[in-house]
């Protein structure tokens, strides 16, 4: 062999090395685009899954949020008209407080009184109940004070008295109860105009 062709040899084989790296370099680099590319679809894969849980999750939110108002105006539409039965309801205790004995025997009172504690029972059954006054404080959240009095049986701010039924639906009153209530007594003239000395 001679020396021209060792050469064009050895530069045959250094063509062939070069497209050898040449196309190394192109797989390297190929390798590094679908990597990139594998990088990015993953990227836009956890942002479409954030979105979609976002999305779902407001969702639930929605239907709770809707749930809850549909439940309110319910409460409200039956809070309506519980408050219109209560003078109805009112009306019925006081003909049984004031029926003459006499009559209490006839059947149709037994009816009347039926209807009664039939509208009592629904009425409790929506959650309808009676404020407590006997023996208590005044509280202006659910009393609502008629007249104040003085007297000697019972504390200041304590109830003596109810003149009408006060009802709660759950924890919102529908009606305080109006009440007398006993204030303290008064100083007498003669302290007072001996502090003033």
């Amino acid at each position: 062999m001679t020396s021209e062709e060792k050469i064009e040899e050895a530069a045959a084989e250094e063509v062939t090395v070069a497209e050898e790296v040449t196309e190394e370099v192109e797989e390297v680099s190929e390798l590094e685009a679908l990597r990139q590319e594998l990088e990015e679809a993953k990227a836009q894969a956890a942002e479409y899954l954030d979105g979609w849980q976002r999305a779902r999750a407001e969702f639930a939110n929605y239907k709770k949020r809707n749930e809850q108002e549909r439940q309110e105006l319910f409460k409200l539409a039956n809070t309506t008209l519980i408050t219109k039965l209560l003078p109805i309801f009112d009306d019925f205790k006081r003909a049984f407080q004031t029926l003459p004995s006499n009559l209490l025997s006839l059947t149709w009172i037994d009816g009347v009184a039926l209807i009664y504690r039939r509208l009592q029972a629904i009425l409790e059954a929506e959650g309808l109940t009676l404020i407590e006054t006997e023996g208590q404080s005044f509280d202006p959240l659910l009393h609502e004070a008629v007249t104040y009095e003085e007297s000697a049986e019972h504390e200041e701010g304590q109830i003596i008295d109810e003149v009408q039924r006060g009802y709660k639906l759950g924890d919102r009153v529908l009606r305080p109860a109006l009440v007398r209530v006993a204030k303290g007594k008064p100083v007498p003239e003669a302290e007072g105009s001996k502090s003033d000395t």
